[in-house]
């Protein structure tokens, strides 16, 4: 009897480390498989974490799914109620490289925009005119005009809607940005043609080259050359400012007018945080342009003599606001059409226009020095 139960005990007990060490054995084997997938998924969570840090969405896109994310914009014109399949870019139909030309206008000058305008085709330019006068209807009689985008906002210079309406982002599809006062004389340039000297020599800032017979006001370095396609430098030994071979500040090289500058996409983008919301004229700016010239001044900025230009240099804002008081003869830029008794009486505030260019100048200088001192990450290349 006692045999029996004592035999019935070990094969009790046997049966149970039995289970036990099977059990154990099945149990051990799962958890290392879960916890080989836990190990998978940590790091494949870790890799998406550390991918999606990677992203850099811009601020305050953070809760929106990439692909839906539009960083940039454009100037182009949508239709109501056709459709353009702008996703299905095929090869041979790609999307044809756009520039932009961009002006501070008046009616008062017209027939000087008008001609600017027909030179820049609009299948390879978008047209953006700044009206600082309010008048908008009356450029109806231009056929390019339904095709332009028009702004309008009284008594503000290009820089100030340069500012508003240029953002970087907001014009980064086109590769040139035109950036043009609007008294000049373009029976001498081609915009094909000088893209295209540009682009060859490699210039990021550029003007066109200003014919000094015709021009009212330019500086020396920006005056044309004859028989020269592009020039960078001055050479001046006489006068308060002295110019030469090792000269390596502007304006004796790296430097152009703000009457017509070009600037290429990069360039723009660096400029536009340049420009002080303030200082609406931008007086000092152009000595600091070079900065922006994405490498060199001495190589990258220039003044381009084969396409050239002229400047008449007509005083327009501040004046009397009466477009018929100074509007100006179509073949004669620099004559003004004679004024009636009214309109002669009107207030000229463009002496106080000048002087406020000369004060915002010198706040500009103070304000480039003051952020030279506080950034002690910067060093300044030149």
């Amino acid at each position: 009897m006692n045999r029996s139960c004592l035999c019935s005990i070990l094969i009790t007990i046997a049966l149970i480390c039995g289970a036990y060490f099977i059990g154990n054995a099945y149990i051990d084997k799962e958890f290392k498989e879960r916890f080989l997938r836990w190990k998978i998924n940590d790091k494949m969570h870790n890799a998406t974490y550390s991918t999606c840090q990677n992203l850099k969405k811009p601020l305050g896109s953070e809760a929106l799914p990439q692909g839906i994310i539009v960083k940039t914009s454009n100037l182009e014109t949508q239709h109501l109620w056709n459709y353009c399949d702008s996703e299905n870019v095929t090869e041979g139909n790609t999307k044809r490289s756009l520039s932009l030309l961009a002006m501070a206008v008046g009616i008062k000058q017209n027939e000087l925009v008008n001609k600017v305008i027909q030179k820049f085709p609009l299948q390879e330019f978008v047209v953006m005119l700044f009206h600082y006068d309010g008048v908008l209807d009356d450029w109806n009689q231009y056929p390019w005009s339904a095709h332009a985008i028009h702004v309008s906002v009284m008594n503000q210079t290009k820089w100030w809607f340069a500012k508003r309406f240029l953002h970087p982002d907001v014009v980064a599809e086109y590769e040139y940005i035109f950036l043009w006062d609007e008294d000049l004389g373009v029976g001498h340039f081609n915009p094909q043609r000088y893209l295209s000297i540009v682009k060859e020599e490699g210039l990021e800032i550029s003007q066109p080259g200003l014919d000094p017979t015709e021009s009212e006001v330019y500086h020396p370095i920006t005056a044309r050359r004859e028989k020269s396609k592009v020039h960078r430098r001055i050479y001046k030994y006489k006068g308060g400012l002295q110019c030469d071979g090792n000269s390596t500040d502007p304006p004796c090289i790296g430097w152009v007018e703000l009457m017509a500058p070009v600037f290429s996409r990069s360039a723009w983008r660096c400029s536009w945080y340049m420009i002080q919301n303030d200082l609406i004229h931008a007086w000092g700016l152009d000595v600091q342009l070079g900065y922006c010239a994405q490498g060199d001044r001495k190589r990258n900025v220039g003044v381009v003599d084969a396409e050239y230009i002229v400047h008449y240099g007509l005083p327009t804002l501040g004046g009397v606001v009466n477009a018929s008081s100074s509007a100006r003869n179509e073949t004669n830029p620099k004559s003004r059409v004679s004024q009636d008794s009214s309109e002669s009486h009107g207030v000229d505030n463009r002496a106080q226009v000048r002087m406020k260019s000369f004060v915002e100048m010198n706040r500009f200088k103070e304000r480039w020095k003051k952020a030279v001192n506080d950034d002690r990450c910067w060093v300044d290349p030149y």
